[in-house]
């Protein structure tokens, strides 16, 4: 995640600090959220790069406010994360964050998921709190390469949104999904509140 490298630390504490203010004046963060910040969101989309391997292309699916894009970014500098959203008052946000942090390994697209082009070339396709899976598996394998994967952060009914979704996964080419446990070793830090439920499915052709 962000280590002990103090510089990627304090660019994760920046972009709290963004989100807790012109996040909440633009509706992108609801004022109730704020005390979570921190553990449940920034740190919760972190520990997926735990999943994502070295030097990775990476496409963040209804980015929002830019979880999971953002902190991935940070926190792994060898990726290259691309914000795709649809709404401009979004993408506007997501760009004053990216140009206020400095952070270079990491674009914005304004788009939906099915107008991106090319597709089938992103490792790996990142997604937190867009849609159902029956939905992200339409969106989000298509524009993997095969043998790269689609990462959903997920709550409590990953299992039913799995079993729900077999018959459309096989048919956009998915294989098995695999019901992962992220930042179980982050729990004894005061400051992560939440690991992180992620569907994996791997793209087999």
């Amino acid at each position: 995640m962000f280590g002990a490298d103090d510089d990627r630390i304090a660019l994760a504490e920046a972009y709290v600090g963004l989100l807790s203010t012109i996040g909440i004046e633009r509706g992108l963060i609801g004022p109730r959220e704020v005390p979570r910040l921190w553990g449940r969101h920034v740190l919760g989309s972190a520990v997926v790069e735990e999943l994502i391997p070295e030097k990775a292309d990476v496409i963040d699916v209804g980015s929002g406010g830019g979880l999971p894009g953002i902190p991935l970014a940070i926190a792994r500098p060898d990726l290259w994360v691309t914000l795709v959203e649809p709404m401009q008052r979004r993408v506007d946000f997501l760009t004053e964050v990216i140009e206020a942090l400095g952070v270079s390994n990491v674009e914005v697209l304004r788009a939906r998921a099915n107008e991106v082009d090319p597709k089938g070339q992103a490792d790996v396709v990142v997604s937190r709190a867009v849609a159902p899976l029956a939905k992200l598996v339409g969106w989000c394998l298509p524009l993997a390469r095969v043998g790269g994967s689609m990462l959903a952060i997920k709550g409590q009914g990953a299992s039913l949104e799995v079993t729900e979704s077999a018959g459309l996964i096989k048919r956009a080419g998915g294989g098995k999904a695999a019901i992962l446990t992220c930042g179980e070793s982050k729990l004894s830090d005061p400051d992560f509140t939440v690991p992180a439920t992620v569907v994996k499915i791997e793209r087999v052709r």
